[in-house]
């Protein structure tokens, strides 16, 4: 199918090949969405993903060699700005855990409905946060460990511009969107994000969002 000038570009990084022939051949059949590129192992996405164009990575986590994590990490690490979201079977809270703190923008399963994941890679790419509904339980435990426990003495140390971001975090919103809405400028924004991490002592924006809507500030 033609796609639009305005795809979003899709890397695929999984050690399964069939994987990502299904994949592939998914993404083929929509036309705002587009193969970047694939990668069988994190080293060779490390060594493809500069030069691919790739607006959105859907990462598995379990691979042999350079795992999930590792590989999201390297990518944190390199400075690119691209959007990661996990692809994966397991449903373990310690993996969704480490996940998000190695900063994923999304959690998904792989046995989710082929016209299920294609939506999710939409809001995805389009700046949103995307975790699995089925998660939700796995969620509160990771995020009712003993230092997000005192919820109200971290709320109480974010400024009023600080909550109402966190608002709009809990939305799923991106920064750009953040901007938009609140008339600041993208890179303020930015600022008032990582001030609002260290606060609450989360390394992830998606796990932000997840406690944020948790304590009321999704409505």
């Amino acid at each position: 199918m033609q796609t639009t000038a305005d795809a979003k570009r899709i890397f695929l990084v999984d050690d399964h090949p069939l994987l990502r022939r299904g994949l592939g051949q998914l993404l083929e059949a929509e036309p705002d969405l587009e193969l970047a590129g694939e990668a069988g192992s994190g080293e060779q996405a490390m060594a493809l993903l500069p030069g691919s164009g790739a607006d959105l990575v859907l990462l598995d986590l379990n691979m042999r060699g350079m795992g999930g994590v590792r590989t999201l990490e390297a990518i944190r690490a390199s400075g690119m700005k691209l959007r990661v979201v996990v692809l994966t079977v397991s449903n373990a809270a310690e993996d969704v855990h480490a996940a998000l703190q190695a900063g994923a923008d999304g959690y998904l399963l792989k046995d989710m409905e082929p016209e299920a994941l294609v939506a999710e890679l939409r809001r995805a790419a389009g700046g949103e946060l995307v975790i699995s509904p089925e998660l939700a339980s796995v969620l509160a435990q990771v995020l009712t460990r003993p230092n997000h426990s005192a919820a109200d003495e971290l709320l109480a140390e974010l400024t009023s511009r600080e909550s109402e971001i966190l608002r709009h975090i809990a939305k799923g919103q991106s920064n750009k969107m953040i901007a938009r809405d609140l008339g600041l400028m993208e890179g303020t924004v930015k600022v008032h994000v990582k001030s609002i991490l260290k606060k609450l002592r989360m390394h992830s924006r998606v796990e932000a969002a997840v406690w944020a809507v948790q304590h009321g500030f999704g409505k």
